[in-house]
């Protein structure tokens, strides 16, 4: 009797050092990039129990380098396209100034010409460097808001209003659908600001030739939604899941002799998510296309901040 308790005891402790091994190579292969491996339960309910948990934690690895190998291909191809929005304007504008230091402009109106160009370039690259510098900020998580209870409403038409001029340059019909009454949201005012000065930009260069820009605010149960759109050339439908990434190369989010950098609507995007809405994308070329968010009308997740 003795010996078969204790043959079944080394059994027993046979099987737990080979559990133990099988577990520890898995980990090492998990270790050493190999995330595809899993370990196989057995009728251990402790055992299982473990290989539950480590299977779980090699499942979560995995997710992990995919987002870093994503998050690494996203980073090369950012400084690829800020490397091309830098270095083209910078170019025009260094040949611009030779010719006017080697006298190439020969009249004063011809002088004015260059300087009026190199001076739209050299803006143009300040604009970038905000926003890059923004978002840059946005990521590290320093850009304090100030949370406060807003009219999305009159925020709506402030921002509009600023855009009148160059509207009225660009001869665009304004078609709003903004409540008289008040849609009261908790929100950081400048944030709110450049979210709909980016999209209404966004609308007012790339929809100019449709002439329209609309804008539209909705109430719905749980959330106000907010839609900027214009009947421009738009967008095609491919190009829609990818037009909120940065400097996304799709001639609708970025394209130099626009004047877009390609930051804005990731800008936009990052704001929105910070007050915990979603932001879209819709379009129908020549017919017409949209940029809206929601925002929650009560979000307790802010509230709590």
């Amino acid at each position: 009797m003795l010996i078969t308790v204790t043959a079944i005891l080394l059994l027993l402790r046979v099987q737990f050092l080979t559990n133990l091994k099988a577990m520890a190579a898995a980990l090492k292969r998990a270790i050493a990039g190999n995330v595809n491996t899993r370990i196989l339960a057995n009728d251990d309910p402790l055992f299982a129990e473990v290989v539950f948990a480590i299977n779980e934690l090699i499942e979560q690895l995995a997710k992990l380098q995919i987002r870093t190998i994503h998050s690494e291909a996203a980073r090369k191809s950012l400084l690829s396209n800020i490397s091309h929005d830098i270095r083209t304007p910078l170019t025009s504008i260094i040949g611009y100034l030779d010719a006017l230091k080697d006298d190439v402009a020969a009249s004063k109106e011809e002088q004015r010409e260059y300087l009026d160009i190199v001076s739209r370039k050299a803006n143009a690259l300040k604009q970038l460097t905000d926003e890059i510098f923004h978002l840059a900020k946005l990521d590290a998580d320093e850009i304090p808001l100030k949370w406060e209870w807003l009219d999305l409403a009159e925020i709506a038409r402030e921002a509009v209003i600023a855009f009148l001029p160059e509207m009225k340059r660009c001869q665009m019909e304004l078609k709003a659908r903004v409540p008289d009454k008040k849609c009261m949201i908790l929100a950081d005012r400048l944030s709110l600001l450049r979210i709909l000065n980016n999209l209404i930009r966004n609308a007012v260069q790339y929809g100019k030739t449709g002439k329209v820009l609309g804008v539209e605010l909705e109430e719905h149960a749980e959330e106000y939604r907010l839609v900027v759109w214009d009947q421009g050339p738009g967008m095609k439908e491919d190009e829609l899941p990818n037009v909120f990434e940065r400097m996304y190369s799709a001639d609708r989010s970025r394209n130099s002799t626009n004047g877009g950098s390609g930051l804005g609507l990731a800008i936009a995007k990052a704001l929105v998510e910070k007050h915990s809405g979603t932001i879209w994308a819709e379009s129908k070329p020549g017919v017409r296309t949209a940029f809206g968010f929601a925002l929650p009308k009560n979000p307790q997740e802010l509230r709590n901040n």
